[in-house]
């Protein structure tokens, strides 16, 4: 039986949810690499996303640009979107599930 499309959005709003948030997605990925997965970083989990990289989900990793310009910082290499609230919220217009770490 062919299973589902399964595209998930995971909130990351703190250090914490950033740590959850990256173990979800490695956990998710073992189990069906197949699923689309986005980790939307804003406020506290961004300066968390540059101080400590992880190569294993950086890939997926999408930080909001009004927590970076609030910061004062570059994003080194990482995925910028305008409004972590925008990324969200379009992700779910378009059939994406929503999880917050």
């Amino acid at each position: 039986m062919e299973q589902a499309l399964l595209r998930l959005v995971i909130h990351a709003p703190t250090p914490g949810a950033l740590e959850r948030g990256r173990r979800n997605a490695a956990n998710l990925r073992k189990l069906r690499p197949d699923a689309e997965i986005r980790i939307v970083a804003n406020a506290g989990a961004v300066a968390a996303a540059l101080d400590q990289p992880d190569p294993a989900t950086d890939s997926v990793l999408r930080i909001c640009g009004n927590s970076l310009k609030a910061l004062g910082r570059e994003a080194g290499g990482l995925t910028v979107v305008p409004a972590a609230v925008l990324d969200i919220a379009e992700a779910q217009a378009e059939g994406w599930s929503y999880l917050r770490a």
